[in-house]
């Protein structure tokens, strides 16, 4: 995979999780709160650099989704819990695809990106795994 298609889909990613963490923000516990929006605005800003990343690649941005399909139903805040472990875990995969495509400052900022989510994700989850980024591909 090139750069190009590697970044577009890490853009389509973060469109995803910035979506996905409106419904965390949603329905997760007042506790919590501060660390969803937290998030929600990392994946933002990453989604905002992305598609200046596209565009530098020679691409159009994808847009956004009028709305996406979540993996499952988020009815209570051990369900939005869950939600932004997943999103945090599918960020990272793209983002390790990013990292094999990409050279230079895009692949240490792919890096950077597949590192904070796979924290994210820990701290959601309350657990580690062995290769972020690789745990859908066992």
């Amino acid at each position: 995979m090139s750069a190009l298609p590697a970044a577009q889909a890490a853009l389509a990613a973060e469109h995803a999780a910035v979506y996905g963490y409106g419904v965390v923000g949603g329905r997760v516990a007042d506790d919590r709160r501060a660390e969803a929006t937290a998030a929600y605005e990392a994946h933002r800003a990453r989604r905002d650099a992305l598609r200046r990343t596209v565009r530098d690649l020679g691409g159009t941005p994808a847009a956004a989704a009028a709305a996406y399909e979540l993996p499952f139903r988020v009815a209570d805040p051990a369900g939005a819990v869950r939600l932004a472990a997943v999103l945090e875990d599918r960020v990272a995969g793209v983002y390790s695809d990013l990292v094999r495509a990409a050279e230079g400052s895009l692949r240490r900022e792919a890096a950077a990106a597949l590192r904070e989510a796979a924290v994210r994700a820990v701290r959601w989850r309350g657990s580690d795994v062995t290769f972020p980024g690789l745990a859908e591909r066992v």
